[in-house]
């Protein structure tokens, strides 16, 4: 019923013990924090006091009951804070807290650009957010850029909201560069189903506009040494969903069926070709000549597999559409065959009113599959557009064997790493994992095809510890013994 007038940019929320919800953002940097007892109702009440100068602010209220406001976003200013007045409608204390800034001589992925590469523009701190968790508080914040792969979120930890902060050596702790999806960054924690912590992040799509986005959720833990670490390994394949007791945020083993399989098309709009449908690209993607309901995709998997789950992602190929207006909707459905001749309903959309631009289906009763077709009936988009119609389940091959002959060394600047490993045969790609300690392996990076990695992550003072596991459509191999790099 009300809200900001301007809209809003990069909006927190903190829920005050499940009576109260408070959001700040308005995109002038100039704001009253909102509040609001029924949210679903959304007749939410400002404050009377403007806190200014504020970009990416994250409310946070200690369970002693006083108030914080953490904000910050540059490539010059470091992270700030004012105490807030809880019981005096949030009056803002005069004192601004200065917690930390990056420090990229010396941590690696907070550099700028694609894969860390740019050596000419700082690097941005931006979307605080605190975490409170067996009396530590841990300041995450993300770097180094919106739009690029390696866009994550660091932490640092402290006894006290205003410090002092120590950099938390296990660093970057949500962090995704490789796979279908990128970044894992400018994210929140919070808590779920029995009372884990979960932390949202954004993934760059980047096509449309260098802020172009997706939303990730990753299951999130605290070691036995009070580091914070994010689970992304496979993390853009099926997961367990929060509500699934036992076994919540963690990978079905459903793998990647579709992935440069055979493609056929019904029409091609330019360059916009059917093989991108299968590449493991969200920025690459097929356009039709028409959205209409004439419109098909056909892939062979060529060897019959068990499929489980469906994700169908549609592009924004000049769509003019701004947000979620009255009135999207997708309707499609999905067929099935062993032999091109008999097909059943794999699917059925074709009376859906939801807007699904990426679309997941889990099949009620997994079937054994050869050949899978999309065909089209609407989308609300002037032309249909598709980044990837990804499938997944399990083969009847076996899984690669272990990886073998893998080496790690560290560059002069030892910020930077090359991985490489010997090439397996019957394989799609491998994950190359790695982290402080050898039951520490927390970051991960997929690779397809590819049998080296160069690394641009690393923390100038750290040791690691690496491993490297090889997948295909029908599992994942034993993963390699750890190795040390000092």
């Amino acid at each position: 019923e009300k809200w900001y007038f301007q809209g809003s940019n990069a909006p927190a929320a903190h829920n005050y013990k499940d009576l109260v919800l408070y959001v700040a953002g308005d995109p002038s940097g100039s704001m009253s924090i909102l509040y609001t007892d029924n949210p679903k109702k959304g007749d939410w009440k400002a404050v009377p006091f403007i806190l200014s100068d504020l970009q990416d602010p994250a409310l946070f209220i200690d369970d002693d009951d006083k108030a914080y406001m953490f904000w910050g976003s540059s490539n010059v200013y470091p992270l700030r804070a004012r105490t807030l007045d809880k019981n005096d409608l949030f009056r803002p204390s005069k004192q601004i807290y200065e917690l930390f800034n990056l420090d990229e001589s010396k941590h690696g992925w907070e550099r700028f650009g694609e894969n860390h590469g740019d050596t000419v523009i700082e690097g941005y701190m931006e979307g605080a957010w605190l975490t409170k968790y067996n009396n530590t508080y841990y300041m995450q914040y993300a770097a180094p850029g919106t739009e690029f792969n390696v866009y994550g979120d660091g932490v640092y930890m402290s006894k006290s909201p205003l410090g002092p902060y120590r950099y938390a050596p296990n660093n970057p702790v949500s962090y995704k560069p490789g796979g279908f999806m990128n970044g894992a960054g400018h994210g929140s924690t919070v808590i779920g189903p029995e009372n884990k912590h979960w932390h949202f992040a954004t993934m760059a799509l980047s096509v449309n506009m260098n802020w172009e986005r997706r939303i990730c959720m990753f299951l999130t833990g605290f070691d036995k040494e009070g580091l914070m670490y994010t689970d992304t390994t496979f993390g853009d394949y099926p997961h367990y969903a929060p509500a699934v007791a036992g076994k919540m945020g963690t990978f079905t083993g459903w793998m990647l069926l579709s992935y440069k399989k055979p493609v056929q098309v019904s029409s091609t709009y330019e360059r916009y070709r059917g093989e991108h449908l299968v590449d493991e690209n969200v920025k690459t993607f097929w356009v039709a000549e028409k959205n209409d309901g004439q419109q098909w995709i056909e892939i062979d998997l060529v060897n019959t597999s068990t499929v489980n789950a469906i994700q169908l992602n549609y592009h924004d190929f000049q769509s003019n559409i701004f947000g979620k207006k009255p009135g999207l909707y997708h309707r499609y459905f999905i067929e099935a065959s062993l032999d091109r001749k008999t097909w059943w309903v794999l699917v059925d959309r074709k009376t859906s009113y939801k807007d699904v631009p990426n679309d997941y289906i889990e099949i009620g009763t997994p079937r054994m599959v050869r050949y899978v077709r999309y065909r089209n009936i609407h989308v609300p988009t002037p032309r249909l557009a598709i980044s990837d119609l990804r499938i997944f389940g399990r083969g009847r091959g076996r899984s690669p064997r272990k990886v073998t002959n893998l080496l790690v060394r560290r560059y002069q600047d030892r910020r930077d790493a090359i991985i490489t490993w010997e090439q397996q045969a019957n394989c799609q790609g491998y994950n190359v994992l790695w982290g402080i300690a050898p039951n520490k392996l927390y970051s991960s990076w997929l690779v397809y095809d590819k049998n080296f990695l160069q690394l641009k992550s690393l923390t100038v003072d750290q040791s690691y510890y690496f491993a490297v596991e090889a997948f295909n459509e029908n599992g994942v191999s034993e993963r390699t013994s750890t190795i040390k790099c000092a």
